[in-house]
């Protein structure tokens, strides 16, 4: 989710007219919203964050499978003259013993290129599961964001409705969930 630039300056304007009205209750609800506002945009950032971490590592994954493929044509084209050397050297001639090298060197070599190809695909595979790792954080904490706003927007209705208590607490239980929720892509 996206936040906008200037939305804790809207916040802080609301804080500072409720604090003129000198009700002590608002005052706490405003204050209560200026915090989720801060919770949300850190966990806003974070999400970003991930985001940003999923969509590369799945671009380096890509890359990776690239060169591995590359790799696996270099080892075909290895392989097919390997081969060509093998028939040319059963032929009994006078170049027999340079086919025969020639046809080794190549089989060498493609073992060679065929290991580079295994390591650049382990390498893709590491980087698919490690964009996955981090699109689940994302998805957690898009989880997170919206219990916050969802707790800014509540407490909200607590000023509106004449400082009825419920749509506070309830703001409060919305924003530890999401505050939790945040926590949890971390540590659990």
């Amino acid at each position: 989710m996206s936040e906008s630039p200037t939305e804790h300056f809207e916040h802080a304007e609301h804080a500072k007219h409720v604090a003129l009205h000198g009700d002590s209750f608002t005052t706490l609800v405003s204050i209560t919203i200026a915090l989720l506002a801060v919770v949300a945009a850190t966990v806003g950032s974070l999400e970003t964050l991930e985001s940003g971490a999923a969509i590369s590592a799945k671009n380096e994954a890509v890359l990776y499978q690239n060169k591995a493929t590359d790799q696996w044509n270099f080892f075909q084209a290895k392989s097919l003259k390997k081969n060509m050397y093998d028939i040319a050297a059963s032929v009994d001639g006078p170049k027999k013993d340079d086919f025969l090298k020639t046809a080794r060197r190549n089989e060498e070599e493609g073992v060679e290129i065929q290991k580079e190809a295994k390591k650049l695909e382990e390498e893709a595979t590491a980087k698919l599961e490690e964009g996955s790792h981090h699109e689940h954080l994302h998805h957690r904490l898009t989880i997170a964001v919206t219990l916050l706003h969802v707790a800014i927007a509540v407490a909200t209705i607590a000023i509106i409705a004449g400082g009825k208590r419920w749509p506070w607490f309830a703001s409060i239980l919305l924003g530890v969930g999401g505050t939790i929720a945040a926590a949890s892509a971390y540590l659990g």
